[in-house]
């Protein structure tokens, strides 16, 4: 398959969703996949140790790397991928510093980044691997089945702050949100808080507890039934309530699906991403093109996100 700048595919509509792999075999994956040391920067078609492939980055993606990794690797026993999260911002500063073939984002990257990159001798080329909605999360106990975008932006910038305010019970809202360095944590300020628009310049409320991963938010809803959270797709268990959305406050008000991300119906869906230092050449070609490959997608529709090709 031919590789191309700013590539994109549509994806079809696929109904249902199936939930993402078990984590622990994959979270021991990470441990044999991670190389040692960094490599050095230049051709991103090189290797650095080996033929190790070095992939960093976004830790709602990192899951569906090492899944990629490993089935790529079992057909490919001679190329070694190493595999770590950290944050869109760390895979993407990794890139500008040479220190990875592929960084992983589930942001774009930014035009500061991109600058600082090309100032640094590095043109990050960017492909779409799959598609993601992030939802919104609350305790099964919760009475709230749906909010609009302006609620949840009132809540999270600390505007909404009780429960019955929004049609649920009188409890103190505890808002609950990913680290500054995650993508999704961008994506959402940006998306969600502002609306998308540039000259908004609403922030998280100071009391919002911002934590280190999708599965750390996950737990506190769980146990919370004060609790608010945003995960991407991929995260979200039966252990949580999913709020359905809406994009204006008279709705209509939809749940996130493969579905409705791909008809466009769910309001908080985005692109995930792969960067590279130029364009790939060598084994990181080769891998890029079998993760757009209808192969690849299917691992992307197991693990709860949504295929950019159908399987």
């Amino acid at each position: 398959m031919k590789l191309f700048r700013r590539r994109t595919i549509i994806a079809s509509v696929i109904p249902g969703i199936l939930h993402r792999l078990l984590v622990l075999p994959l979270t021991i994956l990470a441990f044999g996949l991670t190389a040692c040391a960094a490599r050095g920067g230049g051709d991103p078609g090189s290797t650095g140790i080996g033929d190790t492939i070095e992939n960093k980055g976004s830790d709602t993606i990192v899951n569906l790397a090492l899944a990629w990794a490993e089935a790529y690797q079992s057909d490919h026993p001679d190329i070694r991928i190493s595999v770590t999260g950290g944050g869109s911002g760390t895979g993407i500063a990794a890139l500008i510093n040479g220190t990875v073939d592929i960084a992983n984002a589930s942001r774009k990257i930014k035009p500061e980044e991109e600058a600082a990159a090309i100032e640094n001798g590095v043109e990050p080329i960017e492909f779409i691997i799959s598609r993601d909605a992030i939802a919104i999360i609350v305790h099964h106990d919760n009475p709230v089945n749906q909010l609009s975008i302006d609620q949840i932006s009132a809540i999270y910038s600390g505007e909404v702050s009780n429960w019955s305010e929004v049609g649920g019970d009188d409890r103190p809202i505890v808002r609950l949100s990913r680290e500054t360095n995650s993508g999704t944590h961008v994506y959402f300020l940006e998306q969600v808080l502002r609306k998308g628009s540039k000259e908004d310049d609403t922030l998280f409320s100071t009391d919002t507890l911002l934590l280190p991963s999708s599965e750390g938010i996950t737990a506190e809803v769980r146990d919370n039934p004060n609790a608010i959270g945003y995960d991407g797709l991929g995260y979200v268990t039966p252990e949580v309530k999913v709020v359905a959305v809406g994009l204006s406050p008279e709705g209509p008000f939809i749940l996130p699906s493969v579905e409705t991300v791909n008809s466009g119906a769910y309001p908080i869906a985005r692109d995930l991403y792969m960067y590279t230092a130029g364009e790939p050449a060598g084994q990181v070609a080769e891998y890029l093109s079998w993760i757009l490959s209808a192969e690849a997608q299917e691992i992307v529709l197991r693990l709860g996100f949504v295929p950019i090709q159908s399987p």
